[in-house]
């Protein structure tokens, strides 16, 4: 359960506000896994054909789900060097928001920030 300060302005409040962002985007993240079908099924899908970005997309959010981290990282990177624009910039949006959700000082969040920015700025 999450208890938020009050509207005072001060480092309490900002702690308040990084962490029921961090919630929020959490509980986002949840329900986008409920939409998303089987592991094995969207590994399948992705095997078959690698430019899937959606199914790719979709393995990405199960695995975050299942608590495979890295390997939902490693997937929404792909997507990122193949076509950064697929989807509106999805696959990156949707690395920020997984970042978010797992907070800034966790391990796959770091790494991750560390690739995207090599990508996103070389």
């Amino acid at each position: 359960m999450i208890f938020c300060c009050n509207s005072s302005i001060g480092p309490t409040s900002l702690a308040c506000s990084a962490s029921s962002s961090a919630a929020r985007a959490a509980l986002e993240v949840s329900e986008q896994a409920k939409a998303v079908g089987p592991i094995a099924d969207l590994e399948a899908k992705v095997a078959a054909n690698p430019l899937d970005h959606q199914a790719r997309f979709d393995l990405a959010v199960a695995l975050n789900a299942s608590g495979k981290r890295a390997e939902a990282v490693d997937h929404l990177m792909e997507i990122v060097k193949r076509d950064r624009k697929w989807n509106e910039d999805g696959a990156r949006k949707q690395l920020v928001q997984f970042f978010e959700a797992w907070g800034p000082t966790d391990e796959a969040t770091i790494a991750g920030r560390k690739r995207l920015s090599s990508v996103l700025f070389s």
